[in-house]
């Protein structure tokens, strides 16, 4: 979203709050947990004691009318699967057990508005992994794929652009950024990353929402300010042991839209990218099945839909976030299923089901 959130940017990555009322307002939170109806809980960011909403500026990375331009061209994904096939439920690291780590890795963009490349980054680790049967567990470089494919990926980027990188110029694998927090690091390979190329280089931060056991600092103060887009990575970081090898993809990028066939996208290949309308009330999400209550639209954000579900009744996706496993429910969160919510099934990206993934 905005660079507050690093939201994605096509997406819009971003929040712009307009008007005199504050964001950590009480009762905002009191409003939106009162509705008749609401599954989802909300609650208080102290980063925004007695700040106005104008404070909140873009953290999201996408840019929504461009992104919603850039889908009309992309090829529509076929699948020889029925309406009737379709699970109730469905968990990518379930049903991809070899690939579990891999799925499982919750990574942080920083204050940096590249959310379209960390779900990118993110949703093609994923499907390389799937498409080798589990041979090659390894994250694909956020950095890379980010500050490579856009001169300025912390300004915002579309869904399509790191399925279009990576398809077309290969991605490094990358770490997340080097843990500098209390307790234990939180990426599932920072124990191995000088096996990979290039790390992401921008800090660790705490983002929306109530800081609960979040031991990073908040976006815009002393450890997490507002980041600008570094060079484009030349070669693997210093101490790395890995060589420049990139991972493609043939095929090219492709495309689903609509409830249905965005299932059938991750059942027959694995997570996918998306895009979603924010509103002033996803910041102070908590946990539970998100659906708009109350807000103005704030910008757009990128992230990684790898699963469903029906909880009382309600259908939801299960999505990842790129803002840390400390925020919302461990770094995801649900939101409604059906009738596309915020714009979240208007369109998605990933690599064909049948792509072919090698070293470049």
């Amino acid at each position: 979203m905005s660079k507050l959130l690093a939201l994605p940017l096509l997406v819009a990555c971003a929040f712009a709050l307009p008007g005199s009322r504050l964001i950590n307002d009480q009762d905002f939170v009191n409003e939106i947990n009162s509705k008749p109806g609401i599954l989802w809980k909300a609650g208080m960011n102290s980063r925004w004691n007695n700040m106005p909403l104008s404070a909140m500026k873009s953290v999201a990375g996408v840019k929504m009318e461009a992104n919603t331009a850039a889908l009309r061209t992309a090829p529509r994904a076929v699948f020889n699967m029925s309406d009737d096939a379709i699970p109730d439920s469905f968990d990518s690291a379930t049903n991809w057990p070899k690939c579990a780590k891999v799925i499982d890795d919750i990574r942080d963009q920083s204050m940096c508005g590249c959310c379209w490349a960390f779900a990118g980054a993110s949703a093609a680790s994923d499907r390389l992994c799937i498409a080798t049967e589990g041979k090659t567990v390894a994250p694909l470089s956020a950095q890379d794929i980010c500050f490579c494919s856009n001169p300025d990926g912390c300004d915002g980027g579309q869904i399509d652009a790191p399925w279009d990188y990576v398809g077309r110029h290969g991605a490094l694998t990358g770490a997340q950024q080097k843990f500098s927090g209390k307790g234990s690091d939180p990426d599932p390979f920072g124990s191995d990353r000088n096996q990979y190329c290039s790390a992401f280089s921008l800090p660790h931060c705490h983002h929306h929402g109530p800081q609960g056991n979040d031991p990073f600092p908040a976006e815009g103060t002393t450890g997490c300010p507002q980041q600008s887009s570094p060079k484009c990575p030349k070669k693997c970081d210093a101490g790395s042991e890995a060589s420049t090898d990139r991972w493609t993809f043939s095929g090219g990028t492709q495309s689903a839209s609509g409830e249905a066939a965005i299932q059938k996208a991750i059942m027959t290949g694995g997570p996918v990218e998306t895009a979603f309308t924010v509103y002033t009330d996803f910041a102070n999400y908590v946990s539970g099945i998100y659906h708009h209550v109350s807000g103005s639209i704030e910008g757009g954000h990128a992230v990684r839909i790898v699963g469903w579900g029906v909880e009382n009744g309600n259908k939801y996706w299960k999505v990842a976030n790129s803002w840390n496993p400390y925020w919302g429910e461990k770094g995801y969160f649900r939101i409604k299923r059906g009738g596309s919510e915020c714009g979240i099934e208007d369109g998605v990206t990933f690599s064909g089901a049948n792509a072919k993934w090698t070293k470049k």
